[in-house]
């Protein structure tokens, strides 16, 4: 099956031609789409009719094993009992819009800091995919900077500084610095993980700055110091030209890479309208590794 990708930024994003995404089992064209993530980072989907099942199923299909330990399954399960489908709402178990002391609600406004997928687990997140399937009749963009071409312009001074640098990165610290609060029990399930702050794509050599909100300090590093670096690699990755923002459509389903890209929601009035997305994301793990660690 032959398909095509369509630029939607100079640095990251593109369209894929028209195609069915749930009668795609063959190997090449799987292959095929992988390697427009490698080159793209962000790869954009029109009138992808999925039900719940065919989104786990092809992410499985992508990308072998899930990530089903997200920061939300600490406070109970979700309304979907499946902590693989991620719930990317603003509405309760009846799909009423949840009211703002809710804490569901209050847990989810995290998704407006730039963030990586997982990356308070070990393995962390490699693919993810979302699948729009309430949105509202106002901009509520998704946002995504592309962490390949942010290294890519770094002098290499700070290459050379951060180059062997590891990072802390917690949930439950992304979340505080919007005044959520864990119980204790809470912030035993999520301890966080730490990881390289330059990583390397596997399939293509090519590195990245490794940043999210999640990223609460450099472990070789002095907690302020530390966090001024983070900040400052933060702001240089997150300029304008480094941005595609992402204007859903009904059907839409996208995939990014999480070693390529950071993203963020932006905000919308979520008192008035209702959006619902599903998300499934796989886990860092080589595809030859999948079964193993399944």
């Amino acid at each position: 099956m032959g398909i095509t990708f369509r630029k939607l930024h100079p640095y990251v994003g593109a369209e894929v031609s028209p195609i069915d995404l749930r009668a795609v089992h063959d190997g090449a064209t799987l292959e095929q789409l992988r390697a427009g993530m490698d080159q793209y980072g962000v790869l954009v989907f029109r009138k992808q009719p999925f039900t719940d099942a065919e989104q786990l199923a092809f992410a499985q299909r992508f990308d072998g094993v899930l990530h089903a330990k997200p920061g939300a399954a600490a406070m109970g399960a979700n309304r979907f009992n499946n902590d693989a489908l991620a719930d990317i709402s603003n509405v309760d178990n009846n799909g009423k819009i949840l009211p703002a002391e809710d804490r569901k609600r209050q847990y989810s406004l995290g998704n407006q800091l730039w963030h990586t997928d997982a990356s308070f687990q070990n393995p962390a997140g490699r693919y993810s995919t979302l699948s729009a399937r309430v949105i509202p009749p106002v901009n509520a963009n998704t946002e995504f900077a592309d962490m390949r071409q942010a290294y890519d312009e770094l002098d290499e001074a700070m290459r050379q500084r951060i180059a062997a640098l590891t990072v802390h990165h917690s949930i439950a610290y992304s979340r505080s610095l919007l005044g959520f609060e864990f119980s204790q029990g809470e912030q035993n399930i999520l301890k966080g993980a730490i990881h390289p702050l330059v990583r390397v794509n596997p399939r293509t050599g090519r590195k990245a700055v490794y940043l999210a909100s999640h990223a609460q300090r450099i472990m070789e590093m002095p907690v302020p110091e530390g966090r001024l670096l983070l900040y400052e690699l933060t702001l240089r990755a997150t300029q304008q030209h480094l941005i595609y923002s992402h204007q859903w459509r009904d059907g839409d389903f996208v995939i990014w890479d999480n070693l390529a890209t950071m993203h963020r929601a932006t905000i919308f009035d979520d008192a008035k309208y209702v959006r619902e997305l599903r998300r499934v994301t796989t886990i860092d793990v080589p595809l030859g590794k999948a079964a193993a660690a399944a």
